[in-house]
């Protein structure tokens, strides 16, 4: 299995994929840019086929690093990411992430970047 970024504006997104190119998961997100770009993570799907939790594992740990790597915030809309970070919070700061709580307004961003307006 491998995981690449597809930074595709407005969506961009963490997609895992087997050995033979088939897409088996994915991670979603919207990068707001700013003094400290943001990253609101609002969409995870993986194929249960395919290993389910360890595909999550895998694409939130890859999307958390490049995220640490990139000075990025992380904002965990999507609820496999906020249990990560409640479980691992502490480890990804110490690590040098990032992250605060949604709010209202990054649902209108999300809203915003789906409807093709961002």
């Amino acid at each position: 299995m491998t995981v690449e970024l597809d930074p595709t504006a407005p969506i961009s997104a963490y997609n895992v994929n087997r050995s033979d190119g088939t897409p088996v998961g994915t991670a979603d997100f919207v990068a707001v840019p700013g003094v400290h770009e943001e990253r609101i993570f609002f969409h995870t799907e993986v194929c249960q086929d395919f290993g389910g939790r360890d595909l999550v594992r895998l694409l939130v740990s890859k999307a958390l690093t490049d995220s640490i790597r990139d000075r990025a915030t992380v904002v965990p809309l999507c609820p496999m990411f906020a249990r990560h970070l409640q479980a691992h919070g502490d480890t990804f700061v110490a690590s040098g992430g990032v992250f605060r709580r949604p709010t209202a307004d990054d649902i209108g961003v999300i809203t915003r970047a789906t409807l093709g307006e961002a």
